[in-house]
């Protein structure tokens, strides 16, 4: 029999959270409930999750502390976060925070169903996907490990931050589209995953500035180009 794949559901409105944890556990999933922030880190370290639903406010520890805590734990688990929060500039900073996806409250439980399932078939076909190495000018990027190298220094990329990268390297010195990065990174090419892509682009463009012969520049109206020397 199949395990069930893992969720770690910090929610601290009592009677959400359990109507959430009965869904999920019907459709399948183990879902994990934590009133609040400091609980939901103390269950992280002790247990193995596939996937983490973070209310943002919550008591003892909000939903983008605990997603900082949980990023430096481990990089690779995705996080959805849950808010009544709806201005822009709430969603910008929780996709600053590591954000795989972001849902808006009142929220449909099929949608939330839906948009788990979206982001954990991304992971699961990354996973099965052969090893592949990029050389990037003075860089190395191993996608499976999801580390980019120069010289002895090694940068553990977060998930989106290597799928970004992977997705520019397969396009290197081509134009990236910007509605096809949209649409398999994040499923959606609305304003909001455009505006979390940009704030990736930046993070990469940081991690890439130990090498003055690599650049991402904007493509005005298309979308991005990494330029990079031609292997001769």
């Amino acid at each position: 029999m199949e395990e069930r794949l893992r969720l770690l559901l910090c929610e601290d409105d009592e009677n959400l959270g359990m109507l959430l944890r009965e869904y999920l556990q019907a459709k399948g999933y183990y879902a994990e409930l934590c009133a609040d922030g400091e609980a939901g880190y103390r269950a992280f370290q002790k247990g193995k999750f596939d996937l983490c639903i973070l209310d943002i406010n919550m008591p003892k520890k909000d939903g983008l502390t605990l997603a900082e805590d949980i990023r430096a734990m481990n990089t690779d688990v995705p996080v959805i976060f849950l808010t009544a929060k709806t201005l822009k500039e709430d969603i910008l900073e929780g996709f600053k925070h590591g954000a795989d996806d972001y849902i808006t409250k009142p929220f449909s439980m099929e949608e939330l169903v839906l948009r788990i399932e979206a982001i954990l078939r991304r992971v699961r076909g990354k996973k099965n996907k052969e090893s592949s190495i990029y050389h990037i000018g003075k860089f190395v990027f191993d996608t499976q490990k999801q580390i980019l190298s120069i010289g002895d220094e090694q940068t553990k990329l977060t998930t989106k931050e290597s799928e970004l990268l992977g997705l520019l390297c397969a396009h290197a010195n081509e134009i990236l589209q910007r509605d096809f990065a949209l649409k398999t990174i994040w499923i959606d090419d609305n304003y909001f995953n455009a505006r979390s892509m940009d704030v990736y682009i930046t993070k990469l463009r940081k991690h890439l500035k130990a090498d003055p012969d690599i650049e991402i520049i904007n493509i005005h109206g298309k979308g991005y180009k990494l330029i990079t020397p031609q292997e001769d």
